[in-house]
């Protein structure tokens, strides 16, 4: 009997407070109109905090996609996680969901993973994987990110504070004996650039390889960095992005896996009913629905209201586009992404 792994439950949360291109404008130096020129971001979702986390932003998500997938959440038997805003350094988010959803069997299993934007892909792949060998049977797979704990609020980092939003996505996969459901996943990771869309201190690696280069830090003979004093002071503490190269290299590898997906299958960009992209800047999804020839229908962006969630951008746009009717029986979803690392991912479902 041949298994295949279907998508059984999509749920998302974002998160009510709602920060607007103009409430930006009166902590740093940026306008509605060069945001939107350049990302087309309105609007973005901030967490409470102190008291909303990733992990209970996921848990969320998660209720969500478990009622709808039918099921008792004690059947949950692999817990995916993908952020690259933990809770904490460690232990990673999967055993804090685990707990926050209170789902008290000893045979889950936890797994969290770091490939940022490309996270949901990465994990929806892992899951794949593990339902067709028959491993695992109820699989929560989850994207979450509170970005705005570990933003800068001021004009020398808005070229990255404008983009990013907090919320969360949720899927269940389980195993079908239907034709469809998840027909291929590709992955694909280049490290060479690294650094340039990176979240590098506070870190352990004492100022070692690149970080020494350009930061200027001295090596350790013994143990790491987490934060020092020069970086306090220089406030080298937040994420930092080279814009252009992110762009240059997005606008080449989204075309490239979503046809590599297509090839392997024997299929056409004609035959996508729909594309889900990583909500990663509006006019790369532009420039790649226009490559591959796709009207407007044929697109789901959300970035206009939520901004970049990274991990949490697939699932809660995937959720989205079902909730409106976009995503029907027999459709041919198309999933891509890009990001940090750089990785870069695409899958195609025939959803059941």
């Amino acid at each position: 009997m041949k298994l295949n792994s279907k998508i059984a439950g999509l749920g998302y949360y974002v998160p009510e407070r709602i920060v607007s291109n103009q409430d930006l404008e009166k902590v740093m130096e940026t306008t509605d109109e060069w945001i939107q020129e350049r990302t087309g971001i309105q609007n973005r979702r901030y967490g409470k905090p102190h008291e909303e986390t990733t992990t209970t932003m996921a848990a969320k998500a998660a209720t969500i996609a478990i009622e709808r997938a039918g099921i008792d959440k004690e059947a949950i038997d692999f817990i995916i996680f993908a952020t690259l805003s933990p809770d904490y350094f460690f232990p990673g988010c999967g055993v804090l969901l685990q707990r926050e959803l209170k789902i008290t069997h000893k045979e889950a299993a936890a797994l969290d993973i770091r490939n940022q934007c490309s996270g949901f892909l990465y994990g929806l792949s892992i899951a794949d994987q593990f339902i067709k060998t028959g491993q695992y049977k109820n699989i929560l797979l989850v994207g979450a990110e509170m970005h705005s704990m570990g933003l800068d609020f001021t004009t020398r980092g808005r070229n990255v504070t404008v983009i990013f939003g907090d919320g969360a996505g949720a899927a269940i996969i389980q195993p079908t004996e239907e034709e469809g459901g998840i027909l291929t996943t590709h992955l694909h990771s280049d490290g060479s650039h690294a650094e340039e869309l990176a979240f590098i201190n506070p870190g352990c690696h004492g100022g070692y390889h690149l970080g020494k280069e350009r930061f200027g830090y001295p090596e350790q003979e013994y143990g790491g960095i987490f934060l020092t004093e020069k970086m306090w002071k220089e406030e080298d503490i937040y994420p930092n992005m080279n814009g252009q190269l992110v762009f240059k290299t997005a606008v080449t590898k989204f075309p490239e896996v979503i046809q590599e997906a297509l090839d392997k299958t024997g299929l056409k960009s004609t035959d996508i009913s729909l594309l889900v992209p990583h909500q990663a800047n509006l006019r790369i999804s532009q420039f790649v629905q226009k490559k591959l020839g796709l009207s407007d229908d044929q697109v789901w962006n959300n970035i206009q209201k939520y901004g970049n969630t990274t991990a949490a951008s697939v699932p809660i746009a995937l959720t989205e586009a079902w909730e409106a009717g976009k995503v029907k029986k027999g459709d041919l979803v198309c999933l891509a992404a890009f990001g940090s690392g750089f990785t870069w991912g695409s899958a195609l479902i025939r959803w059941i």
